[in-house]
């Protein structure tokens, strides 16, 4: 019985471990979003003629968070969903219960985030991209 209970404390023990490392909150997590959303948002405007006027991000949800290691820092993959409202000069356009997987990592000195791109996603295929978030 009491090893039974020892190992309980024990797993328990290593699984707060796992999450150590600062995890980013919902605020970053919407800043990263922006970011990502706004390469594409000037692409459209170009494309489409439109003058989008901003962007707001709503009702942010995470179903996956996963701890890893890019270069030798923790990184975070978040998974989950949001609501995006675009706005135009006359309009705005809702966008419900859109998905994201987006990859943020803390610096060494744990002020700023930076939000990765996997290698593949950009033109050079080889190599984790960064943009700072915050």
């Amino acid at each position: 019985m009491v090893k039974l209970f020892l190992t309980i404390i024990l797993l328990i023990s290593l699984s707060a471990c796992s999450f150590g490392t600062a995890s980013p909150n919902k605020q970053i997590l919407k800043k990263a979003i922006s970011l990502s959303l706004f390469e594409t948002q000037q692409q459209l405007s170009e494309k489409l003629n439109l003058d989008f006027q901003e962007f707001e991000i709503n009702h942010l949800s995470i179903k996956k968070r996963k701890l890893m290691t890019v270069e030798h820092l923790p990184a975070f993959r978040i998974q989950g969903i949001y609501d995006l409202n675009l706005k135009l000069p006359k309009r705005s356009i809702e966008q419900p219960k859109k998905d994201f997987d987006i990859y943020l990592q803390l610096q060494k000195e744990g002020k700023t985030w930076r939000l990765l791109l996997p290698p593949g996603v950009n033109q050079d295929s080889s190599q984790w991209h960064s943009y700072l978030v915050e």
